[in-house]
Parts: structure tokens; sequence; C-alpha cells
């Protein structure tokens, strides 16, 4: 396959993405301008505090990448290259073997406006230039200017908010808290280990939960009562967001002394059946929603994965290594009774609910009005597509569904939900997305060609609103 090298003017330029005048002018005097508040994502806190500097660019761009991997072993890579003891220089030769055939997959656009926007390369990634565009990024990164904390800072975040366990000591924000960074990095409570009560780790977990929270854990009660000293322990370190990483949000009717029940015969190794399941995660999710309700934070519910599909290889690699795919739940009934559990007792927080299935877009842009009670602007959030979704096409149907369903004004945007340094360029791409949606509208005459208005309304999905709605 012969490659080109070149992009400039014709691939990766300053009108990427925008088709008409009406689209480049929003994006470059609207949505490009606006700093980034990234209000969910998946970097490790301890590289940022560190200040980390990778020593190659396989480390920092392949290493983790489960985007990456999945597109490498359906060329036929060997894993070897990808998750295995191959070098460095040799895993980093397949990806760019690979990169020219995911054309029309968002990677060919992401490794693009990577490679540009970090470091400064304007060619495009293919075995041919492989090996100096891996010298010259690599080069780079040994730099003052390549370390974690100025990849961020280079990008124009703002905000950074990542993703931990009850059970995290939070030392690294501590350290951020107390450096000079002046990009603020905060934190969002995950307590999926203790919900997920059938996991066959449960009581491992709800053990260490235990040391940490100093709670002898032998009641549903005490549970409550160490998370609860856990969200205080959050909140008091800045936390004012939590995230929920579920197949769909259950609901069933309970009684207080079914739930302890439940959860002793789970301290006896038994198994529950389905419905003890889901009684058990309806009470726990119901206490922790409340409990987010009465510190004023914003709770996140990502909806619709399904997870660990290839038994095998999640055996031998473990979890978030490139085996998981959309899941087909059914959302709409229990979610409507949980979010209405909460809203009877009026402690209904605010709240965004990211989908993963699209055939589901409608069911959550509807389900956000039904719970929208005019106490707070955009109060509910029908999410940005993200994972299998924050591609062009998902995320211009997430656009769509939410404009047509709802205010898409009062949006809070897009976020990374990443683990990589390199991925701030997403919302780039989101911005591009976003304004080439209004400014073929405004084109066609289907919107007024008035850009005080719609300038404002694309500055506001930027950032404006999300900086009011999170109040970091």
């Amino acid at each position: 396959m012969k490659t080109s090298t070149l992009t400039n003017s014709t691939f990766i330029n300053e009108d990427f993405l925008l088709e008409n005048k009406f689209s480049q002018r929003l994006y470059h005097e609207f949505a490009s301008r606006m700093p980034i508040i990234d209000y969910h994502c998946h970097l490790p806190p301890n590289e940022i505090a560190n200040d980390r500097s990778f020593e190659n660019l396989t480390k920092i761009w392949i290493n983790g990448d489960h985007y990456k991997y999945r597109a490498m072993r359906t060329f036929g890579v060997d894993e070897k290259f990808i998750t295995g003891n191959a070098s460095d220089k040799e895993k980093f030769q397949q990806w760019a073997k690979t990169v020219p055939y995911t054309l029309r997959n968002p990677l060919y656009h992401w490794t693009h406006l990577e490679l540009k926007r970090y470091f400064d390369i304007d060619v495009l990634l293919n075995p041919d230039s492989a090996n100096d565009i891996y010298e010259e990024a690599t080069a780079k990164l040994q730099t003052s200017g390549f370390s974690c904390q100025s990849l961020i800072k280079n990008m124009n975040v703002e905000v950074v908010c990542t993703t931990e366990d009850p059970i995290d000591s939070l030392d690294n924000h501590v350290k951020i808290a107390k450096s000079d960074f002046d990009v603020k990095v905060s934190t969002a409570f995950r307590p999926d280990k203790a919900i997920l009560i059938s996991s066959e780790t449960y009581l491992d977990y709800t053990s260490k939960l235990s040391e940490v929270s100093g709670v002898n854990i032998d009641s549903y009660k005490s549970l409550c009562d160490a998370l609860s000293l856990r969200l205080d322990y959050f909140d008091k370190n800045g936390c004012k967001l939590s995230d929920h990483g579920l197949s769909y949000v259950p609901y069933r009717t309970f009684t207080d002394a079914e739930i302890d029940v439940i959860f002793q015969k789970r301290r006896a190794k038994k198994q529950l059946n389905l419905e003890e399941d889901e009684k058990f995660q309806t009470s726990l999710l119901l206490f922790l929603c409340e409990q987010y309700h009465s510190r004023n934070w914003v709770q996140q519910f990502h909806l619709g994965a399904l997870r660990n599909n290839n038994a095998r290889m999640t055996r031998l690699l473990g979890p978030d290594t490139g085996w998981d795919s959309i899941g087909d739940y059914p959302q709409a009934s229990t979610l409507s009774s949980f979010l209405n559990a909460l809203d009877a007792k009026d402690k209904l927080t605010k709240t965004v609910l990211y989908n993963l299935n699209p055939a589901d877009n409608e069911v959550l842009a509807t389900m956000i009005g039904n719970y929208n009670d005019g106490k707070i602007k955009g109060k509910m959030q029908f999410g940005s597509g993200w994972w299998f979704l924050d591609q062009k096409d998902g995320m211009t149907k997430q656009l769509n569904a939410l404009s047509n369903m709802g205010l898409i004004s009062c949006f809070i945007g897009m976020l990374t939900d990443s683990r990589s340094f390199l991925s701030y360029p997403r919302h780039e791409y989101f911005r591009r997305i976003l304004c080439n949606l209004f400014g073929q509208e405004m084109q066609k005459g289907e919107l007024p060609q008035d850009f005080d208005l719609v300038g404002k309304i694309i500055e506001d999905i930027c950032y404006n609103n999300a900086k009011e709605y999170f109040n970091f």
C-alpha cells in the first residue's frame, strides 16, 4: 500500500470538519478559544502529582489504550506487539502499520490530531514515516514542555476531574493541591465495588473498605456508615462529583430488614439470586444518591457497557484491555422508578446520564425532562457520547437527540473519559463537530445567521455551562 506523508492543507487543516463559512466562524471565533473543563476522565493522579515524563512515544500513546489494542488485533497484529514483551519501538511500528487501515474509524482522526497538536508533526503515520515520527516525538518528550502537567496546561485545560474508588487515600490529590500546578485537579467518587455485591471480590473489597474507614463492616448499616465517612473524606478534599459505571440502574422495592439479610447471606459466601442482587443495589444506590444530594454533589451514571466478554483474554490480561462492547439492557422503566424515588423525597441532585447504546438516545434525552423542576438550569443532563460513541456519528446523534427533545443550549458539553495525556484534542474534535452542525443549519436558513446568539450558545456548551453546573 503506497501512502502519502503530507497532511497540511489537505487533511488536518484549520478548517478540518468545518464545511462552510458559518461553521468556520463559529469554531474559530467562539469555540476554539474556550478553556477545557474535563469533568470526567481516568488520568492517573499519581502521574500528575509527580509530573511524570515519558520515556518514549509508545509509553504515553499506546500503552493502556484499549481503542488501539482492538484495532491492532483486528488487523492481525500478534498480542506480543500489543500488550506483550516486544520492545516499545516494535509496538509502535505495528501501530504505524495498522493506522492507514483505520480509515473512517475515529482513531484515524485522533491519531493525526494528536500528532499535530502535541508534537507539531504534520505527516500521516504509516510504516514509511513511523521511524521518523517515533524519534521526533520521543525526543520532544524528553524536554520540559512535555511532562504530564505541561501537556495538560498546553491544551488550555482549566479543570481535570479524575475518578477514584472510596478506599483511595487521595494522597496524590492532596499533593497536587499543595503544589504550584495552577490547573484544578479534582476527583469523582466511584463506589461500584461496594454496590456490585455479587462480584467475586466483594468480601475482599469490604474488608479493605473497613480498614480504610475504621468501621467494622458486619452489617448493611455499618457498610453505609463506612461509605458515609469516605464521602466526608472525599468532600473535605474537594470532591464534588460521583460516578457509577453500571449496565443499568436497577430498581426493586425492599425493606431494610431484607437488605441486611441479603448482606449477611453474601458475607456467608452464599450466592445471591437476581432479585436479591437488585434489591441490594437499589438500596445502596438510593442511600448514596441521597448522600450526594445532602452534599450538593453532581452524580453521574455511565450506562450500557457489556464488559469483559472474552473470558479467556480477560483472564490473561485483566479488565480494561479491549474486551468490552455495547450492551442492549432495558433502561427506561427502572431508571425512571429510581429517579422518581429520589425526586419524591426532593433528594434528587444534579444528574448526568451517559448512554452507550445509540438505540437508547431518545430514551435518555426524554428521561431527563421528567425531572427538571425549574430550580436549577439544566439540572438533568444527557451526557456526551462516550466510549464507542465519542466519534463523529455518535456525538452528532447525541446532539440531535438532545436538541430535538430537550435544550441543547443547556448542555454541559464534552469530556475525555480517557486514561491518556494525549486525549485533549478530543475536545477540539467535539467542538468542530458541534460548530459544523450549527453552521450547516445557519447556511440552510434553519437557524438565524445571528452570531451573537449562536456564538454565545456555542461558548456555553463548550465551557460556560460546565463551569456553572459543576461550580469548580
